[in-house]
């Protein structure tokens, strides 16, 4: 019977007679030229170790060569010393840590409203509660901008808005943590979600049946389990506000409050002698207090080892009765205050002609919009390098994650960790120290070309490659071990060589989470600031830098009206992976159970 799969159809001409196969491994046949023991052409792992060390280590290397010397010469040594830099470490701390609070207790009544309870539209408010964290931060600091404060459109709209002349709440420390919080708590949810998910429904009926209390269950059961949990997501959102660069710059520059990275930031525009050493110097301070926030999660989770017994995820582990109507109203009006009202104000600015204007018959104008799309040429160019920036960072980093991806499942091992390592290291960087690492990589002319990637959009694509290929290896590697290896096995005893095996058998069965993975890197490369903000020149601005300078220059209109198209674009991205749900591995999508 003809099979209606192509990639099945191999020739038989490899199966001489039964005992006796042609092979390419050794020791079952002659050798193929080219070919590793299991069956890969020599060149995969020269050609995969070769694109992770100039994409991951190099970079790196050369961030603390920098460092170091500067330390040795003493021409740098002298910023560590500075005020500047200790209220930038003190500032740092306070909003990182304030931020992780708040990330804590909005993201776990998330986790376990979502996770153990029988509230409904579990998948519509999983969806909702993603897009903070899929929005740019400087997107969703100056939502904020225009949702608070005396001249907000929206609150002008309504007739409450503070007096003129009333401050800025959110220019202060708290207001960074606040957002820092909200921008980080889809971080808690998912790092919480997925062991709440898997708790045992049947040891917390026992204990229910046994007389114990909903709050003893979840006090003696639910909770310990979800300590892990809390524990790695409380961590994440530390690390995450550390080099978070968007909302410490939206927030923090008006109001003369310095973090670490806008300190690195302006260092770097006022450049001078010695800039790149205290710039590495600097960044070494961001990666050092990262670092100390996951040491100390690994010391928190020491000892830690709940081994699940039972079944897990068969049904809601408490069901609120007549609660579960407040509980939906409660997670619907902090939705509300986090997402809904901030981006209802930023439509209300990107419609008005000028700040501080309310949004009535009158004064509502597409101005804006028209500006931006047709007129602006700094706004288009943005739109032009972020589009291209976005999908050759989405397409091209498959030429190096499907191969990772490969040698990782089939090579377990050192080789499989090393390879792990080298791509998870710079998507663990704060983006403001992996921006560093490229600027004192290239800012010199490369040895044989000649030629400086600095100040091009070719060293602002680089970047990205390294930045986001854990997010390409991601869904990739999710369908690799999912997928049963006795497929290409059979096709390799055929005959077939590695070319053919991955044209007709593998890709084929990796291509919905190959899809999914272009359109995930997309979406985060497309509305990218902390990385871009420090490579960009004339010419290679981004959409967040564009959204960053607009404000900055005082054009809250031009900036929200942008912001509101980016906020569309990843909405509609959003969508079409929802869409493609059915199709994809599982875990790829965070917002799903």
């Amino acid at each position: 019977m003809r099979s209606r799969h192509r990639w099945l159809r191999f020739p038989i001409a490899g199966l001489q007679r039964p005992g006796r196969v042609r092979s390419s491994e050794p020791g079952s046949g002659r050798a193929r030229p080219g070919a590793s023991p299991a069956g890969e052409p020599r060149w995969l792992v020269p050609f995969v170790l070769a694109c992770l060390f100039f994409l991951c280590a190099l970079p790196l290397i050369s961030l603390a060569k920098a460092g170091f010397a500067g330390v040795i010469n003493g021409n740098s040594i002298a910023v560590l010393t500075e005020p500047a830099t200790y209220a930038a470490i003190r500032n740092t701390l306070v909003t990182a840590t304030g931020g992780m609070l708040i990330s804590l207790v909005i993201g776990a009544l998330f986790a376990f409203a979502v996770a153990l309870t029988d509230v409904r539209g579990k998948l519509f408010l999983s969806f909702a509660f993603m897009l903070p964290m899929m929005i740019p931060p400087q997107v969703t600091a100056l939502a904020w901008v225009e949702m608070t404060g005396p001249a907000s459109p929206l609150l002008k709209t309504l007739g409450i808005a503070p007096p003129l002349g009333s401050p800025q709440p959110l220019y202060s420390l708290f207001g960074i943590s606040l957002l820092l919080g909200v921008q980080h708590a889809p971080l808690v949810f998912l790092a919480l979600k997925a062991g709440l998910a898997a708790s045992p429904r049947d040891g917390v009926e026992a204990a229910r049946l046994s007389g114990a209390s909903p709050f003893r269950v979840f006090l003696d059961i639910v909770a310990p389990l979800a300590a892990p949990g809390l524990i790695a997501g409380a961590a994440i959102a530390f690390v995450s506000g550390v080099g978070n660069f968007g909302i410490p710059a939206i927030l923090g520059i008006p109001a003369g409050i310095s973090v670490l990275p806008t300190l690195i930031y302006t260092r770097l525009a006022s450049f001078g002698t010695g800039t790149f050493g205290e710039i590495a110097l600097l960044s070494s301070l961001i990666a050092v207090i990262a670092a100390a926030g996951l040491i100390l999660q690994q010391r928190a989770l020491a000892g830690r080892d709940y081994r699940i017994i039972g079944l897990s995820g068969a049904s809601a582990a408490f069901s609120l009765g007549r609660f579960r109507v407040a509980v939906e109203l409660a997670l619907s009006a902090i939705l509300f205050l986090v997402l809904v009202a901030p981006l209802a104000a930023l439509i209300a600015s990107s419609l008005v002609p000028a700040y501080g204007v309310p949004l009535n018959l009158q004064t509502v104008s597409l101005r804006a919009y028209e500006e931006i799309l047709f007129r602006q040429t700094m706004t288009l160019s943005a739109f032009g390098n972020s589009l291209f920036l976005a999908s050759t960072a989405a397409l091209g980093l498959l030429v190096v994650a499907v191969p990772a991806a490969y040698l990782m499942n089939r090579r377990k091992g050192a080789l499989s960790s090393t390879i792990g390592i080298l791509i998870e290291i710079p998507y663990a960087l704060p983006g403001i120290v992996l921006a560093v690492a490229f600027i004192l990589t290239f800012a010199a002319p490369l040895p044989i070309l000649k030629v400086s990637l600095y100040g091009t959009i070719w060293i602002i694509l680089i970047a990205y490659f390294s930045s986001f290929l854990a997010v390409s290896l991601k869904p990739v590697m999710s369908a690799f071990l999912q997928m049963d290896p006795s497929l290409e096995e059979a096709a390799r005893l055929s005959g077939a060589g590695f070319f053919r095996r991955m044209r007709d058998v593998i890709l084929p069965l990796v291509a919905p989470a190959a899809g999914a993975s272009i359109i995930l890197v997309f979406l985060i490369a497309a509305n990218e600031l902390t990385v871009s903000a420090l490579l960009w020149s004339a010419g290679t601005q981004t959409l967040g830098v564009a959204i960053f300078n607009l404000d900055d220059s005082g054009s809250s209109d031009l900036a929200s009206a942008l912001s509101v198209l980016v906020v569309i674009m990843v909405m509609v991205l959003m969508a079409a992976l929802e869409a493609l749900a059915n199709y994809l591995p599982e875990g790829v999508l965070p917002w799903r159970n």
